[in-house]
C-alpha cells in the first residue's frame, strides 16, 4: 500500500511561503500579523509534520534548505489549489449569476429580459461600462458578455456583429455646418476632433489619419463620452458620433448631420475566447435575434489598429 500523505496545515504551509518570500522572520511575522516566536514554531510544526528541515536561519538571513528548495513550489501550488476549491463550492453554494455588460447608448434590455424569463434560477444583471473597459471587464471576468462598438481589441475573444449603424458629426446649432443635408470628411478638415489616448479609437472615431495620410486637426484630450459633448457644445471642437436612436436625445443646443463617404460603425457582441458556457451561447443566441438589425450575425475580423 502507498504511504499515508502527511496531514498538513495550510495555515503552516502559508506561513512558510510568507517567511520565503521576506526572507526574514520578523518580518513575515508583521505581514500575518503574528509574533516572531509563534512563527518560529508554526514553522517548527511544519518541518516535523514533513520530517525534514526547510529553513536555515544564518547572520545574512534566512535561506531555503535543499527540501525547502523542493517543497516552495508545490506548496504555492497547494495553497493556490486550496483558493480555487474553496471559491468552486463557494459559487455552487449561491445562486448563479451572469453580467451582461454595455457600454454608452447602447441598448441590451430586450436580450437580458429574455435570458431571465428562459434561466429563472438564474441572476442576470446589466452593467455599464466605460467605453474603454469591455475588453479588461471580460477578460477580469467582471462581466461574461460584452455589447459594445467597435474598435475593440479582439485577442483572446470572440466578436460578433450585430448592427452597422451609419455616422454623423455632432456641431453646435449655430455652427457653420449645421442644417446640412450632409458633410464630407473635406468639410470637417480643419475642424478640431477630441482624442483620446487610444490610438485604435482615434484611427476609427477621428478618422486619423484620413485617406490622404493627413492627420486629423487635434481636439481636446477627453476620458468620458459626456466631456466630447461639452467641448461641442462649448464650441471647441466637432465630434464624430453613430447614427443611434439616441442622438433624439441630444442636449439643447446641438445638431447632427450626416457623415457621407466612410465606413459605417459596428455594434458587437464580444465574449472571452474559451467560455462553452451555455449562457454566453444562449445570450449570443438572443442578441441576434433582438440585438441585431444588418448584417446579422457575421463574424469580425478585425481591419483597424487593436
Amino acid at each position: 500500500m502507498p504511504p499515508t500523505p502527511p496531514d498538513l496545515d495550510l495555515k503552516l504551509v502559508r506561513c512558510f511561503t510568507v517567511v520565503v518570500e521576506h526572507r526574514h522572520f520578523g518580518r513575515a511575522a508583521d505581514v500575518l500579523h503574528t509574533t516572531q516566536p509563534s512563527l518560529s514554531r508554526q514553522i517548527l510544526r511544519l518541518e516535523r509534520q514533513m520530517g525534514t528541515r526547510l529553513l536555515d536561519r544564518s547572520p545574512r538571513g534566512t535561506e531555503l534548505t535543499e527540501a525547502g528548495e523542493a517543497f516552495l513550489p508545490l506548496a504555492l501550488m497547494l495553497l493556490a489549489s486550496a483558493t480555487r476549491a474553496v471559491t468552486h463550492a463557494r459559487g455552487a453554494a449561491r445562486p448563479r449569476r451572469f453580467t451582461v455588460g454595455y457600454t454608452t447608448n447602447l441598448i441590451v434590455t430586450p436580450a437580458v429580459i429574455e435570458l431571465r424569463r428562459r434561466t429563472p434560477s438564474v441572476e442576470v444583471r446589466a452593467a455599464h461600462l466605460p467605453w474603454n473597459q469591455p475588453r479588461e471587464a471580460l477578460l477580469d471576468n467582471r462581466v461574461d458578455v460584452v455589447v459594445a462598438r467597435l474598435p475593440l481589441r479582439a485577442e483572446g475573444l470572440t466578436v460578433t456583429v450585430l448592427s452597422e449603424e451609419d455616422r454623423a458629426i455632432v456641431v453646435p446649432l449655430g455652427h457653420r455646418l449645421a442644417g446640412r443635408s450632409f458633410v464630407t470628411l473635406d468639410d470637417i478638415a480643419d475642424e478640431p476632433i477630441p482624442r483620446t489616448p487610444d490610438p485604435g479609437w482615434n484611427a476609427f472615431w477621428r478618422i486619423d489619419p484620413r485617406p490622404d495620410g493627413r492627420p486629423a486637426p487635434d481636439g481636446p484630450l477627453i476620458d468620458d463620452v459626456e466631456d466630447k459633448i461639452e467641448h461641442v457644445a462649448a464650441g471647441q471642437a466637432v465630434a464624430i458620433v453613430p447614427v443611434g436612436e439616441y442622438l433624439s436625445r441630444l442636449r439643447p443646443g446641438l445638431t447632427t448631420v450626416p457623415l457621407k463617404g466612410i465606413a459605417p460603425s459596428q455594434v458587437v457582441l464580444a465574449t472571452r475566447a474559451d467560455n462553452r458556457d451555455r449562457l454566453v451561447a444562449a445570450f449570443r443566441e438572443l442578441a441576434e435575434r433582438h440585438l441585431a438589425r444588418s448584417p446579422r450575425g457575421s463574424e469580425w475580423a478585425p481591419t483597424l489598429s487593436q
